[in-house]
């Protein structure tokens, strides 16, 4: 099935805030309607908001420098001095991108902007063990830094706890 492109989108939410029917949007477009309504309906019927990205993040010219500073053979320090950042957050992005040998600047743009879409599903909603263990301590009166101690200690090899 063929995705939309951000203008038909556009166009669809446009027509369907003047109050035009799915249907004829549908035959319009040369689309199935039923993918129109999926569109729609997977926000409720409402028009999502743009996402906007934080300036404080690395953009992709930012990370385009990275790119170049790692094919230069640069250490992080070089390339954060550089561009007037954190060596750690030079490490954190490349580490997170595949690594020196395979960061590439382009798909690292396009991960960071995947991984930072809303909402996210809550990590004591993902995993029922740990929801468990959390619920358990709260009612024994304990604080979250205790119980965050705790899961350390007694799961130092389990990411998931």
């Amino acid at each position: 099935m063929q995705r939309f492109t951000e203008a038909e989108k556009e166009l669809v939410w446009d027509r369907h805030q003047a109050g035009v029917p799915v249907k004829r949007i549908a035959r319009e477009m040369g689309r199935l309607n039923c993918s129109l309504r999926k569109l729609i309906s997977t926000s409720g019927g409402i028009r999502p908001r743009p996402r906007i990205r934080c300036e404080l993040h690395l953009s992709f010219d930012e990370r385009e420098e990275i790119s170049r500073g790692l094919a230069a053979g640069l250490s992080f320090r070089a390339i954060a001095f550089k561009m007037g950042r954190a060596p750690s957050t030079i490490s954190r992005e490349v580490n997170a991108n595949g690594g020196r040998g395979s960061y590439r600047a382009l798909q690292a743009d396009d991960a960071s902007y995947r991984r930072a879409r809303r909402p996210k599903v809550a990590k004591l909603a993902q995993n029922r063990r740990l929801r468990a263990k959390v619920e358990a301590k709260l009612k024994a009166k304990w604080s979250p830094e205790e119980i965050s101690g705790w899961l350390a200690r007694t799961y130092p090899n389990d990411p998931e706890m």
